[in-house]
């Protein structure tokens, strides 16, 4: 723990490795706010920025979900906290699910439970959005397919496993989100396998839907009313089938921010969301696939494209939205170093059937030049550097433990193979 003097405001800010905890930290401190960061993460790159004014090691959300609960509440009680930045799953599923503890304390700036249920579940989410005459790629549950001969992907249903999702889990556990699956069609796979390879998920099942771009509405929401919003274009994702941003763009497009706005409007909306589209190929047709009910990865382009998210939750947790002002630089396009390495490593290794994968030297190819054309970056900035060094021996660090573990697995094998033999 870092100890500073007693501050007048200050606002909490939960960080993981990803970019958004980072980029709130920036965004706050650069206007003078007092930020306060837990991680349950000491090499967290939000905890060696110059505008992190404190650093709490909390239990990790993953080990002990309730634990981790208990640490947030018990910082926002402090008379000098003024709002908590919701910045991973986790931390929008326990605001909204023990809202009345942290409400004691902070600014309630997050949708009601039954609302953020909508936004964690696959089917109840396409079921709402059929509501208002939004398409969605037809989605099934497991059961419920008969057809298994043709384009399919398989997902979680849930964008976050808990106990409130699945009653054979205890409360202190949690599960993050999974990456989907595709099978190859005519690849019939059963429900046990399907919940296995997506750790214990219940699986849902979309068609498949050729994606030329992909959308990200974004948006602040005060019980209903947009208070700021903002439009991303998916360029790249970490893998050539897609997936989370490393190259994207800000954009408008009034269909898709009329689409976003009702969904929203609907839902009656609070707090951060982002919506996300992608354009059927096929047809043209926007189609919606999930919301995330909290900051998002690609946070940083909003925020240095102009629509300084971070700082208006901190002005809508003061009461002075009279004081957002909003403007986007539409084209303007920032990248993340290491996700742009990860696609890059996916066109070589990775095998989607229901994905074209691009030649490495245009994948390549297009990396630098957008790279060139494009030097904008999710952690490196010159004026706050050391996150950016901390994130690549975070990686580095990474890719030696998992190396380590599989030599160890296969000494383990090896061995395990010449004692059978020997006994033989």
């Amino acid at each position: 723990m870092i100890h500073n003097q007693q501050v007048e405001q200050s606002i909490l800010i939960p960080a993981g490795a990803s970019p958004k905890s980072l980029t709130a930290v920036r965004s706050l401190g650069g206007h003078g706010v007092h930020t306060v960061v837990a991680s349950s993460i000491p090499t967290a790159p939000a905890i060696s920025s110059k505008y992190c004014d404190e650093a709490i090691i909390v239990p990790s959300p993953w080990d002990d979900l309730i634990a981790y609960k208990n640490a947030l509440v018990e910082i926002a009680s402090r008379p000098d906290v003024e709002a908590i930045i919701p910045s991973l799953e986790e931390d929008a599923f326990l605001l909204a699910k023990y809202a009345d503890e942290f409400t004691d304390h902070v600014a309630h700036l997050w949708p009601s439970f039954e609302t953020l249920r909508v936004a964690h579940d696959g089917k109840l989410l396409a079921e709402e959005a059929a509501k208002i005459d939004i398409p969605v790629p037809e989605t099934m549950l497991f059961d419920e397919v008969n057809d298994w001969s043709r384009k399919l992907i398989i997902k979680p249903r849930y964008s976050i496993l808990t106990s409130e999702y699945d009653d054979s889990l205890d409360p202190t556990e949690c599960r993050g989100k999974i990456d989907p699956i595709h099978p190859r069609p005519g690849e019939e796979l059963t429900y046990d396998e399907v919940t296995a390879k997506l750790s214990g998920y219940p699986p849902l099942v979309q068609e498949y839907v050729p994606i030329k771009r992909e959308y990200s509405f974004r948006a602040l929401y005060d019980h209903g009313e947009a208070v700021a919003t903002s439009l991303k274009h998916q360029v790249r994702g970490k893998s050539y089938a897609g997936g989370a941003s490393v190259f994207c763009e800000l954009v408008r497009n009034p269909e898709l921010e009329e689409m976003g706005r009702r969904l929203l409007d609907h839902l009656d909306w609070h707090g951060l969301a982002t919506v996300q589209f992608i354009e059927d190929a096929r047809t043209g047709e926007f189609k919606l696939t999930e919301i995330n009910p909290r900051m998002w990865a690609s946070i940083p382009l909003d925020v240095r494209g102009g629509v300084d998210y971070p700082y208006f939750y901190w002005l809508m947790a003061l009461g002075k939205m009279d004081q957002i002002e909003q403007s986007y630089d539409e084209g303007f396009a920032a990248h993340i170093l290491f996700g742009e390495v990860e696609y890059l490593l996916s066109v070589v290794r990775d095998d989607y059937p229901n994905a074209e994968r691009p030649p490495i030297q245009r994948a390549l190819w297009d990396v630098l030049h957008s790279v060139y054309e494009h030097p904008n970056f999710y952690f490196l900035t010159w004026d706050d550097p050391r996150p950016f060094g901390r994130g690549v021996l975070n990686v580095l660090t990474s890719a030696i433990d998992n190396r380590r573990g599989q030599l160890f697995r296969r000494e383990t094998e090896r061995t395990e193979r010449q004692e059978l033999t020997v006994n033989q």
